[in-house]
């Protein structure tokens, strides 16, 4: 049981360690030049795509459902001790840190934990935190998709009792761009403060670019 529980850590671990060295790489690749903080962190990675799932209120949704707005998504489970809901604050705050802005931002939690978190547990859950908060949940392979996707790593860590387990996962916030592309991921800790700065940011290069004007980034 400890070594599988070393080896999800190790993998946890190296998946972290490949987005800092693609922060990294794109930091130091254009420190002579113009930068913008929302780029997908991994260079040539793609993050996000298709998936089906179902809201908290028992519709079936796809990633086409959200597209035309800008979505800050999250991927954990309800039971989850401490990061989690620490994760799901911050994107709370950070949405009501933009005021106005922060209407065109829909924030997702969708869940690694679909055997236990059914739509009703999710409804119950999501309402804690914010409302236009939008929990996501399917079948294991929905969900396992939807993960795949998004580059999420997840898996079981199992107890004693089979019906209380903790689930190994990734902790970043995607901030996804209303054509479903991946603007900016947030590391875990990241300040409500700084998420709702970049994610200005973001939205400002936006409205920028779609008035015919060209962007100023730096």
């Amino acid at each position: 049981m400890l070594a599988k529980r070393l080896i999800r850590i190790s993998v946890l671990s190296v998946f972290a360690l490949i987005a800092a060295a693609g922060i990294a790489w794109y930091q130091v690749n254009n420190a002579e030049g113009p930068t913008t903080q929302y780029v997908p962190p991994v260079s040539g990675a793609e993050v996000g795509g298709p998936f089906t799932l179902l809201d908290h209120t028992g519709q079936e949704v796809t990633d086409e459902t959200f597209h035309g707005q800008y979505t800050l998504v999250y991927f954990g489970f309800t039971f989850c001790p401490d990061v989690c809901p620490t994760e799901l604050w911050t994107m709370t705050q950070a949405i009501e840190l933009l005021g106005e802005d922060g209407d065109q931002v829909a924030p997702l939690f969708i869940t690694v934990d679909p055997e236990r978190d059914t739509v009703e547990a999710m409804a119950s859950y999501v309402t804690l935190f914010h409302p236009r908060m939008v929990g996501l949940t399917g079948s294991m392979e929905q969900v396992g998709e939807a993960a795949r996707v998004y580059r999420v790593y997840y898996a079981k860590v199992e107890g004693e009792d089979p019906d209380h387990y903790l689930m190994d996962h990734s902790a970043f916030v995607y901030l996804m761009g209303p054509d479903g592309r991946n603007l900016i991921l947030f590391g875990s800790g990241t300040s409500p403060e700084r998420m709702a700065e970049t994610i200005r940011e973001a939205l400002g290069d936006a409205r920028v670019e779609t008035s015919g004007l060209p962007a100023v980034r730096g």
